[in-house]
């Protein structure tokens, strides 16, 4: 498939402090592409960018084919935009701000009707399409920003986390929409959000940003190959010292303190539950329980980053830096 979206040696910098540096990303048509970092990693700026919000300081883009500084009004006619916070008049109905949004993208008159009609269907919002958007639930006001979003029918959708605060019931819902805007209407969408499974279940690829850079990008089953281990998770007392304890006695310098809990990625992981139960039992620790799993996303995210996506998290690496894990393998 053709790339849609190609950033050469994207850059946006803010007194001497590159937000992004040097970006070169690619995605392809139809695909579902995500954009995973934790806060400050420049994922809010480079959509900015690609949106013709912001402009680049260094290097260029293109977004369908068009440069976002030279051909940005023809950039901003190929996408359609869902913010992280509402954007939509709650003192109109569903349908009026469907037509605001038709006139301001310049739909023709006399398609307008038929879109918005589409699309509340689509939506599932035919039945309170005439009701005020301030008695409409967080979820139905986020099918309709998606709704809206496509009215010009765009080739890409940006979505700045489409699900946010909203109940896993309603996040369900949102994320079968996503799917089917992509397969129905051969949309390319761009994905940024703190929900790891909501990436895991919902794109083609994820691209890992830190520091303005791109630090991993594959298929999230490819990425989970990446870690080549099992996660084993361990709750007990005294955790820190049982983490200091198996990094001396077995070598197990991948170890993360979760939520209290320690998580250790190994490989071959039923062949060394045995000799961590048996090393902690010789010098008095008690393991509550230990349970193994394979890799998920937010263990690759916390592999390359070092850090839990979100500011306020409780987990800490211990012994290592993600980097030094590196090398370690």
């Amino acid at each position: 498939m053709p790339n849609i979206i190609e950033t050469y040696n994207l850059t946006r910098s803010y007194n001497g402090f590159n937000a992004v540096d040097k970006l070169d990303i690619a995605v392809e048509q139809g695909e579902i592409f995500g954009l995973l970092g934790p806060n400050g990693a420049g994922k809010t700026t480079t959509i900015s960018m690609l949106c013709t919000i912001l402009k680049p300081t260094g290097g260029s883009a293109k977004v369908n084919g068009f440069d976002i500084v030279k051909e940005a009004m023809q950039v901003r006619k190929s996408i359609g935009i869902v913010f992280q916070d509402p954007s939509i008049d709650d003192r109109m109905t569903g349908r009026e701000n469907l037509y605001m949004h038709a006139n301001l993208y310049g739909v023709p008159t006399g398609e307008q009707k038929s879109r918005i009609d589409r699309v509340l269907k689509l939506v599932e919002l035919e039945d309170r399409a005439d009701d005020l958007l301030r008695t409409y639930s967080g979820g139905m006001r986020r099918r309709l920003e998606l709704g809206r979003g496509l009215i010009h029918y765009p080739k890409v959708l940006f979505l700045d986390e489409p699900t946010v605060g909203l109940d896993p019931q309603t996040r369900d819902h949102i994320w079968n929409y996503i799917k089917e805007l992509k397969y129905t209407h051969d949309i390319t969408i761009v994905l940024t959000t703190h929900y790891m499974d909501e990436a895991d279940r919902l794109c083609d690829r994820i691209g890992i940003m830190d520091h303005g850079k791109i630090i991993a990008l594959d298929t999230p089953p490819k990425l989970k190959e990446t870690l080549e281990g099992d996660v084993i998770t361990i709750k007990a007392a005294k955790i820190d010292e049982l983490t200091a304890l198996l990094a001396e006695k077995l070598g197990l310098m991948q170890c993360i303190i979760v939520d209290g809990d320690l998580e250790i990625t190994v490989r071959n992981g039923r062949a060394v539950m045995p000799r961590i139960i048996e090393t902690a039992a010789e010098n008095k620790f008690f393991i509550e329980s230990i349970l193994m799993r394979e890799p998920n996303i937010e263990d690759v995210f916390l592999h390359y980053t070092g850090r839990n996506i979100r500011v306020d998290s409780t987990r800490e690496l211990h012994g290592f830096s993600a980097i030094q894990r590196r090398k370690i393998r």
